[in-house]
């Protein structure tokens, strides 16, 4: 293990460091036994073939023609899973998320990498036009995105309450040897009581890049700057 060599640190100090260093391993030890229980999951349950609307692959096009895709349309091929972003944006929730938004900035960064492995979407309930008029305004060329606004998919996946309230919420899916459609996993912002907003903050490193610092994420959230 390779540390600081400074030379002048307090006992204390090295002593604080020692205890913080092996909490940190126990929790990335976690991470990795939290990772293989979500591999070693069994077979997950055949799920609808939800209907979303989808506007041009390039943004700069237009909004038309818009087209109607399926969920089981959205996989590029065998073995490869699918992960849906669940934007909170549409019906009661007229402003798009600043947290979302956040995230989605950064996943747009990655989007090539992810190609590789995955197929990645964002689905919002907010209605086509909306979404994409956003979509240029924060320049995100690189996601593909959809509108859930004709179908349950947002309720029946946890992420929209039968008001239309919003969360922000993840889901994967696969697809067995028939073709049909499975639900793998979905992770919610809130988990459990008093876990407010955290359970999906490992998706954007602004929040563990705060955690470094003195003051760590004090009463910080995001703000849109444009």
């Amino acid at each position: 293990m390779r540390g600081i060599n400074l030379g002048n640190e307090s006992a204390e100090y090295t002593a604080a460091i020692e205890e913080l260093r092996r909490a940190e391993t126990e929790m990335m030890r976690q991470r990795q036994h939290v990772a293989e229980l979500k591999r070693r999951l069994p077979e997950g349950p055949v799920v609808e073939d939800y209907l979303f609307h989808e506007g041009p692959a390039d943004l700069a096009a237009g909004d038309d023609p818009v087209r109607e895709v399926r969920l089981s349309e959205l996989f590029s091929g065998p073995d490869r899973p699918l992960m849906l972003y669940h934007f909170m944006y549409g019906k009661e929730q007229d402003r798009p998320c600043a947290s979302c938004t956040m995230s989605i900035d950064g996943f747009d960064s990655v989007a090539g990498h992810l190609a590789g492995t995955l197929d990645f979407a964002v689905v919002a309930a907010a209605e086509l036009p909306a979404l994409r008029a956003y979509a240029r305004d924060r320049g995100w060329t690189g996601l593909r995105l959809l509108s859930a606004a004709p179908s349950r998919f947002k309720y029946d996946l946890g992420s929209e309450d039968s008001a239309g309230g919003q969360d922000a919420t993840v889901s994967v899916f696969t697809r067995d040897e028939g073709g049909a459609v499975r639900h793998f996993y979905s992770t919610h912002v809130r988990m459990a009581d008093g876990n407010d907003q955290q359970a999906t903050d490992l998706l954007s490193p602004v929040w563990q890049l705060l955690d470094l610092t003195p003051q760590g994420r004090s009463d910080w959230y995001p703000r849109l700057s444009r």
